[in-house]
């Protein structure tokens, strides 16, 4: 059959037969790149070992491969197309680890489940099951939460796929889940030094700046919202207790429910900081981040609920709806300004067993990630994203319903 020029030459069913036989293929080889990724761990920006042997694997899978684009020297796009006007998927592999932690984000699970899907697509489109592209796309740096949107900023995404997906690791499946927006700030104060005993009225005192925007931040909170956060730390308070600090600094972050409500706290936060140096004295220099906000999560409805249809004929549910965007994680995520651009999805998996409830960013999630267990599960759920992919491809009503919410739900001056 033929929909919108588009020659579709298998059914669903088929699709998913193609899709799961193509993962199960490569999954011993998944598992070892994911055991190098977790046994090899480096840190955003630091990438050089993952992503080199993952952009390596897909080339030798027969993907066009270019590293070092989008203005990161630890990312890589690797494509596969028939050359058709059909429609364009995109998956995601993250693959940096925590400083002392390693991947206790499990990242090295997120890697495979993005070449596991791009794998299981281009099957599709090589056996003409489909017509298409797929390009994965290796996004270094999602833990300072600014891959992405430096590589938005330099062109990836937009105007390259329709839609974009992927996985992450958790202690629990979502299809929903409510991640926040954030921004970053440093700040610096400048006083003047002096003798913190003989002479403490000739200095201007820089810890007292810092510490009066650490007040002014915490009595601020009795006014913030249900999801708004506000939290950081001094990261220099000063060189000696007997001189009167001349310089100190902290950095801080700001969260919210939606990127729209951080602008209206970066204002209020701002205000703490240019008061506390305005009532000692100081000089003040605040640097928010350059590259933009961090946004909150969009998840696609039509597309989140389709990955749980598939999920759940694996034997795993999901909480409500309801239930998930009631209960906020807190976590932020630069895929949220993917998002932002297109329909997009990005559910979670569980990898920790039984009765363990495993957070990610712990030693305990970070020794789950490395299990068989994880290894099992983030198979099943690379074929139910794959899945999502599949009827983006083979169903144009899919697609649009898509693309029709994700216009209604996001104003266009946030994409």
């Amino acid at each position: 059959m033929s929909e919108n020029g588009l020659q579709l030459n298998c059914t669903l069913d088929e699709a998913q037969k193609a899709i799961y036989a193509a993962i199960d293929e490569v999954s011993a080889e998944l598992r070892e790149l994911s055991l190098d990724l977790h046994d090899n761990p480096e840190i955003s920006m630091k990438e050089y070992h993952a992503s080199q042997v993952l952009s390596d694997y897909v080339e030798k899978k027969g993907f066009k491969v270019t590293r070092k684009v989008f203005g990161m020297e630890t990312s890589f796009r690797a494509e596969f197309s028939d050359g058709s006007n059909g429609r364009r998927i995109g998956f995601c592999s993250e693959y940096d680890a925590l400083p002392g932690l390693g991947h206790a984000c499990g990242h090295n699970l997120i890697a495979i489940c993005g070449v596991a899907g791009a794998l299981a697509v281009k099957s599709l489109i090589e056996k003409k099951l489909a017509s298409g592209k797929v390009v994965l796309f290796g996004t270094p740096s999602e833990e300072l939460l600014s891959g992405k949107i430096i590589m938005l900023n330099h062109g990836a995404f937009r105007d390259d796929v329709d839609v974009c997906l992927m996985l992450h690791p958790s202690n629990g499946h979502a299809n929903y889940v409510s991640l926040s927006a954030l921004q970053d700030v440093h700040v610096e104060y400048r006083g003047k030094p002096a003798h913190a005993g003989g002479a403490p009225w000739n200095g201007v005192n820089a810890l007292d700046a810092i510490c009066q925007a650490w007040v002014s931040i915490g009595l601020l909170r009795q006014q913030l919202q249900g999801r708004d956060r506000v939290h950081g730390i001094i990261t220099d308070g000063g060189k000696a207790p007997n001189i009167i600090p001349d310089y100190t600094a902290g950095h801080f972050y700001v969260r919210a429910g939606d990127a729209a409500r951080v602008e209206e706290l970066k204002e209020k936060v701002d205000n703490c900081f240019r008061a506390a140096a305005l009532a000692t004295g100081t000089e003040v220099t605040l640097k928010w981040r350059d590259i933009g906000t961090c946004k909150n999560i969009v998840q696609n409805s039509v597309m989140a609920e389709t990955y749980a249809k598939y999920l759940k004929e694996f034997g795993h549910d999901v909480p409500s709806r309801q239930a998930q965007e009631s209960a906020p994680a807190g976590a932020s995520t630069d895929f949220g300004n993917v998002s932002h651009a297109m329909p997009s999805i990005h559910p979670m998996f569980k990898i920790t067993v039984g009765d363990d409830m495993a957070f990610p960013h712990t030693a305990a999630f970070c020794d789950a990630a490395r299990t068989e267990n994880a290894h099992k599960e983030a198979i099943t759920a690379a074929k139910c994203l794959s899945m999502v992919a599949a009827h983006v491809l083979l169903e144009s009503s899919f697609y649009e319903s898509s693309k029709q919410e994700f216009e209604t739900v996001v104003p266009v001056n946030m994409r």
